[in-house]
C-alpha cells in the first residue's frame, strides 16, 4: 500500500470489515438490528431523481412514502401498497416504526427533512447538494456529529470503481504534487419562462408543502416536477446541480475541506433565476504535506482551454463532462466511467487497486444503519463539498471575490454575501 494513502482512505478501506452496535439505538424510535434485519424506511420524495433512491432501498422494508404530488404518489404507493402515505414529511417523520429517512426532495427542503429527521434519532440519506445555504450544511454538520446517526450524500458515483482508481493515481504520487484540477459540465440550467409570470397550481399538487420554507410566492408553471432548479429560491443552477457529483473526486483525491479563496464569473447576475453559465474558482491551502490547489468549474458552453490543447477534436467529444487533474509529472482526465493519463505516450505506472471495492453507495448506508460501520460521503466529508459549491453559487451572486474562513464559516473581507448563506425561513418550517 502507497506511503501516500491518507488516514481517511485507510478509514475507508476498512469501512465494511467491522461491525458494531448501530448508532441509532440513541433514537426514541430505534430498535436493535442485525445485519440480516430489515430496515423499516420512510422516503420523502417519490417522482424523477427520488425514484432512483427508492430503487436503492427497494430490499429493505420501505413502510412510509411521501410526495406532494398526489399523482405521482399513488402510482408510487401501487408498487408500494403496504407503505403509509403521506403529503407532509413532516407527518412522516412522526410515524414511529421508521428507523432510517431518506431525503429526496428538491434543494430547498434538504436541511428542514433531514435535520428534523436527525433530531428524531433517525438515520439519514439526503440527496446532493444536500442543503440550500451553507448555514444548513453547517447545522447538518452539527446534529450528525450529535446524534452520531449513520449519514449519507447522494453523490452516487462515489462508490464507482473508476472514482477509486482516479484517487488511487493521485494519492500514489503519479502525477506528481497536483497544484491545479479543473472541472467541467457541458450542462445548462437557465429559465426559459418570465420570472413574473404565474400560472393555475396543477390539479394534485399541494403547492403551500412543496414550498415548505421558502416564503409565499405564486406558483409558475417553471417550478415543478423538474425544472426548479432555475430559480434561486429552490435551487443552484448547474453548479448546485452537478457540482458535488464531479467535484467530488477532487476533495477525495485530494483531502480538500473548505476552500480559503472563492471568486466567479458569469452572465449578469438576475434576482430570481440562475444562469446559463457559470465558471467558479476556489483556491485551497496547503493540508499536511500536499500544495495548496486551485479547483476551477466551468459549465454550459464552457470548459478549460488546458482541455483543448490536449486533445484532439474528435477526442474532446468524449469528454462533455469531467475531472483534469494537473501535476507535475503529468495530468489525469476522468469522469464517471473512464480516464486517461495525460500525455499519453507518458511513462506512467499506476498502483496495484488499494481502496475496497463499495458495497454500493446505497447499501454502505443501509449497513451503516444496522451495524454502526461507516459512511464514505457521511455529512462531515459531504458537508465541506457541498459548503464549496454553495459558497461558489454565493460568489457568483454577490458579484465579489471572498476570503473564507472555513472552521469558523464566515467571509472575512466584504459581508457583500452574507444574505447568500444564509435565508428567511417561513414559521414551522425553520432549520
Amino acid at each position: 500500500m502507497s506511503s501516500n494513502v491518507s488516514r481517511r482512505n485507510f478509514f475507508k478501506q476498512t469501512a465494511f470489515t467491522t461491525a458494531g452496535v448501530w448508532l441509532g439505538t440513541s433514537s426514541l424510535f430505534a430498535r436493535k438490528l442485525s445485519a440480516n434485519d430489515k430496515l423499516n424506511i420512510g422516503v420523502i420524495g417519490t417522482m424523477n431523481r427520488a425514484a432512483s433512491n427508492i430503487a436503492g432501498v427497494k430490499n429493505q422494508n420501505i413502510v412510509a412514502i411521501c410526495d406532494v404530488d398526489e399523482t405521482y404518489l399513488a402510482q408510487t404507493h401501487a408498487k408500494l401498497p403496504s407503505a403509509k402515505t403521506y403529503i407532509d414529511f413532516r407527518r412522516l417523520i412522526d410515524q414511529k416504526d421508521i428507523d432510517a429517512i431518506v431525503v429526496s426532495t428538491p434543494d430547498h427542503t434538504h436541511a428542514v427533512a433531514a435535520l428534523t429527521a436527525l433530531k428524531s434519532g433517525r438515520p439519514v440519506y439526503c440527496e446532493k447538494p444536500l442543503a440550500h445555504t451553507v448555514h444548513e450544511v453547517r447545522a447538518l454538520m452539527a446534529q450528525a456529529a450529535k446524534s452520531k446517526l449513520p449519514t449519507q450524500m447522494g453523490t452516487q458515483i462515489h462508490a464507482t470503481e473508476n472514482y477509486r482508481r482516479a484517487v488511487e493515481i493521485v494519492q500514489s504520487g503519479v502525477l506528481g504534487p497536483v497544484k491545479e484540477v479543473h472541472v467541467w459540465c457541458e450542462k445548462s440550467v437557465v429559465a426559459e419562462a418570465g420570472a413574473n409570470a404565474t400560472a393555475p397550481v396543477p390539479k394534485n399538487f399541494h403547492y403551500d408543502e412543496w414550498l415548505g420554507p421558502v416564503p409565499k410566492r405564486d406558483f409558475h408553471a417553471d417550478f415543478a416536477p423538474k425544472t426548479w432548479r432555475h430559480w434561486w429560491d429552490f435551487g443552484g443552477g448547474t453548479l448546485g446541480d452537478m457540482g458535488c457529483h464531479y467535484i467530488d473526486l477532487a476533495f477525495w483525491a485530494l483531502n480538500l475541506r473548505w476552500p480559503i479563496a472563492i471568486e466567479t464569473e458569469g452572465p449578469p447576475v438576475h434576482a430570481q433565476n440562475t444562469p446559463a453559465w457559470v465558471i467558479a474558482t476556489w483556491d485551497f491551502a496547503a493540508r499536511a504535506d500536499l500544495a495548496p490547489v486551485r479547483l476551477k468549474w466551468y459549465d454550459g458552453a464552457h470548459s478549460p482551454k488546458l482541455l483543448r490543447d490536449s486533445l484532439p477534436r474528435e477526442q474532446l467529444k468524449q469528454w462533455r463532462n469531467g475531472v483534469l487533474f494537473v501535476g507535475s509529472k503529468g495530468m489525469l482526465l476522468a469522469d464517471y466511467n473512464k480516464r486517461l493519463l495525460l500525455p499519453e505516450n507518458g511513462n506512467f505506472e499506476t498502483p496495484k487497486p488499494y481502496i475496497a471495492k463499495s458495497l454500493g453507495h446505497h447499501e454502505e448506508w443501509i449497513l451503516a444503519c444496522k451495524t454502526g460501520s461507516p459512511t464514505t460521503c457521511n455529512f462531515d466529508y459531504s458537508g465541506p463539498l457541498a459548503e464549496t459549491v454553495l459558497l461558489g453559487i454565493a460568489a457568483y451572486r454577490s458579484g465579489q471575490k471572498l476570503q473564507y474562513d472555513g472552521p469558523t464559516g464566515r467571509i472575512t473581507n466584504t459581508r457583500a454575501a452574507d444574505e447568500f448563506l444564509t435565508r428567511e425561513y417561513r414559521k414551522g418550517w425553520s432549520v
